[in-house]
């Protein structure tokens, strides 16, 4: 008989919110996944296109640093998106993802030729931002809507709750979207040995 493999989400401690803490539960098991599938890429795979104006892994990468910063900054710093500044916290900028790319886009040079370790330095970062901030929001907290304005001037209403809830929906998305991008470049490398 095999022996059982238990799957279970780890709950920290140390937070107001039991809520937020699940939640944070949530987005360190996407991430300890996403690591354990990408460790062996390398900056070629990392900087790959499948065909022009379409993402990378390396720019999916960058881009869940990215949005998890920049939606701490929204939600729960309370912060207005015009005045959003990632730079502080990754050292990147908010549009250094090289996201959206034009139809017939190549990748940022920025992030041409970056190591793994990079990324994983960028997602450390948020992380700890997203934890650091995290820790004092009350359960009363996560109903409080945040009046924000798009880019194109329509008003939006944010609940923070929804917020933190969208984090870990955009992180896991892109999550699928890298695998899928890695299992193309495989395919493609073993399409490439047999020819």
């Amino acid at each position: 008989m095999s022996p059982v493999t238990r799957s279970a989400l780890v709950i920290p401690s140390g937070y107001a919110s039991q809520e937020v803490a699940s939640f944070i539960a949530q987005l360190e098991d996407l991430l300890k996944r996403q690591r354990d599938q990408t460790r062996k890429l390398t900056p070629a795979d990392l900087e790959w296109q499948p065909a022009p104006g379409m993402n990378t892994i390396g720019m999916l990468m960058a881009h869940q640093a990215i949005i998890e910063a920049a939606w701490t900054r929204l939600g729960i710093d309370d912060v207005q998106l015009d005045q959003v500044r990632v730079e502080e916290i990754l050292g990147i900028g908010i549009k250094d993802d090289g996201m959206p790319l034009p139809e017939d886009g190549a990748p940022p040079a920025s992030l041409a030729g970056k190591e793994l370790a990079f990324y994983d330095d960028l997602m450390t970062r948020a992380r700890e931002y997203l934890k650091r901030v995290a820790v004092g929001v009350k359960d009363s907290d996560l109903t409080i809507i945040r009046h924000r304005t798009r880019p194109n001037g329509e008003p939006r209403e944010l609940e923070v709750r929804w917020m933190i809830h969208f984090m870990v929906g955009h992180f896991a998305a892109h999550f699928g979207q890298i695998l899928l991008l890695q299992h193309a470049r495989q395919a493609m490398k073993a399409g490439a040995k047999r020819s």
